[in-house]
């Protein structure tokens, strides 16, 4: 069998074993079923998760060559072997997964925005090519819809023309009509080297990409659900023209297009023999229609995310945005509240003096972490979850997924003394396993803290939950003193981090909804 005749394989279900599964879709044909199901009425289709894996398996044995399993998951012991200060190379006991094929597959499975970055020649065109065959389009559609980035780039060469006729006869905006660019009206979208589009293109470029529609003249043009593929050559999104903040802080999850592997070079010898390119040759059977890419949305969000998880999340949250020295107030005791005065933050941490900035998480970081970040770290981890064919996220797809999406979205503060320890300085170049470490400390201190069992919050949300209606005056008064008595006991010579500034801020928030529904009932009176 020739390698171009091993193209057409495709792995044969279940490529991942396991009990149970994400949850299935609701069907009212089930409902008339009978107890025995005949031949005729089994279902033929693939579980969608169980398709988007094939999927995968397919890219990554015959399509991207890409070795590099750096996604580890354990099912028990591992072999580890030591190569010094070089670091320990682990053999994964579990399924584990190349992050070049799977996090651009599991941003075509939530559609949302996905750069790929790396120098050229490193596949990320080829595999942003690759989610486009996935969704139905031909070689040629997706050919002609790449918009590639250049420094002539225009926004009517983005996003189209107004037609000359209309533009002599017209006599108002409305009676123009554009000539809109096709690629806007497609479900996936790539834009190869984007950070050499002109600063005022970008600007069209972010409507798009924020709010689904773009506008032209006046005429605007909605734009269909789609996942995005970015390109650049670099890491720090330079290039012809700066890439505007707004832009970049748009992009969910970031891509690093790894090294080739000298040991695979037989594969690109096979293809240049046998005259074939993989883009040309991927199987009707992992193919989704436009109705499956929505049925897989829905099925994704219904991935259940488990509550002792969630508050991990937030603890783990919790430690970035908060600075001591940036405010009097606690609301403003933020990185923000600094850098929106253009304040330095290396020169007052120095001020703050009884913090320990080793202990301190918080003190590896020039920000915190938005709101944007956190729904799209929520979308990614439960699509890491289904498409391992879970009901529910696990703590190491949390663990795995967090470092893609915070990739740009936590930045680094060198001048922190955690990158000044030998063993730490690596962290300053490898992002990825910096965030990893970050989430792995920030769970030692959740586990001594004894959170999982001692969190006096949680209490007080769950009355809080109740609902005010109905509670009498010495309830709430009662509830306000257990709030006082927390305030006093937690401040006894302590000194605030960010998690326990968090804290206070939502002890803050329930003193003050009890304090407001106290004030109506003494009203009432």
């Amino acid at each position: 069998m020739t390698s171009k005749d091993k193209l057409t394989h495709v792995s044969q279900a279940p490529t991942n074993p396991a009990k149970g599964g994400p949850p299935s879709r609701f069907d009212v044909a089930d409902l008339y079923r009978g107890p025995i199901v005949l031949e005729s009425e089994k279902p033929t289709d693939l579980p969608l998760h169980e398709k988007l894996r094939q999927a995968y398996f397919w890219i990554t044995n015959h399509a991207i060559i890409s070795p590099h399993y750096d996604i580890e998951y354990f099912d028990g012991p591992a072999p580890a072997y030591n190569f010094g200060p070089a670091g320990t190379v682990r053999l994964p006991s579990g399924q584990s997964y190349s992050s070049f094929v799977l996090l651009p597959l599991l941003n075509f499975a939530v559609r949302r925005r996905c750069l790929f970055v790396g120098g050229p020649g490193r596949g990320k065109t080829a595999s942003a090519i690759l989610m486009g065959l996935l969704a139905g389009y031909s070689m040629r559609e997706i050919r002609r819809a790449i918009q590639h980035g250049q420094p002539q780039m225009t926004i009517a060469d983005l996003l189209g023309t107004p037609l000359p006729a209309d533009l002599v006869a017209a006599r108002s905006m409305d009676q123009i009509t554009i000539a809109w660019r096709r690629w806007l009206g497609m479900r996936i979208k790539i834009i190869d080297e984007y950070n050499r589009i002109p600063t005022r293109t970008q600007s069209a470029l972010l409507t798009v990409m924020a709010d689904n529609y773009a506008e032209l003249m006046d005429q605007v043009y909605e734009c269909p659900d789609a996942a995005w593929y970015l390109t650049a050559n670099d890491d720090a999104g330079g290039g012809t023209y700066q890439v505007i903040e707004a832009l970049r802080d748009r992009i969910d999850v970031v891509v690093k297009a790894l090294a080739f592997n000298s040991r695979f070079l037989k594969d690109l010898l096979d293809r240049i023999e046998e005259g074939y390119s993989p883009e040309s040759l991927l199987p009707k059977e992992i193919v989704f229609t436009e109705a499956e890419i929505d049925r897989m949305d829905r099925e994704i969000r219904q991935v259940q995310f488990p509550v002792e998880l969630r508050r991990r999340l937030e603890f783990f949250a919790s430690h970035f945005e908060f600075f001591d020295t940036a405010g009097m107030q606690l609301d403003y005791k933020t990185k923000d509240t600094v850098k929106l005065v253009g304040g330095d933050l290396t020169l007052l941490a120095a001020l703050d003096t009884g913090r320990d900035r080793l202990k301190d998480l918080g003190s590896q970081t020039k920000n915190g972490i938005s709101v944007r970040a956190l729904l799209t770290a929520l979308t990614f981890v439960k699509a890491m979850a289904y498409f391992r064919g879970s009901a529910e996220i696990s703590l190491e797809d949390l663990r795995q997924i967090l470092p893609f999406v915070l990739h740009d979205k936590l930045t680094p503060e060198p001048e922190s003394p955690f990158f000044e320890a030998s063993n730490h300085r690596i962290y300053r170049i490898d992002r990825i396993s910096w965030i990893r470490k970050l989430f792995d400390l920030s769970c030692n201190e959740y586990d001594r803290l004894n959170r999982d069992r001692n969190d006096p919050l949680v209490a007080l949300e769950e009355e809080f939950e109740q609902g005010l209606d109905g509670l009498n005056e010495a309830t709430v008064r009662a509830r306000l003193v257990k709030i006082e008595r927390l305030f006093a006991e937690w401040a006894k010579g302590q000194k605030l981090y960010g998690h326990l500034a968090d804290d206070c801020i939502k002890l803050k928030y329930l003193h003050q909804r009890y304090t407001n529904y106290l004030r109506w009932l003494t009203w009432k009176r």
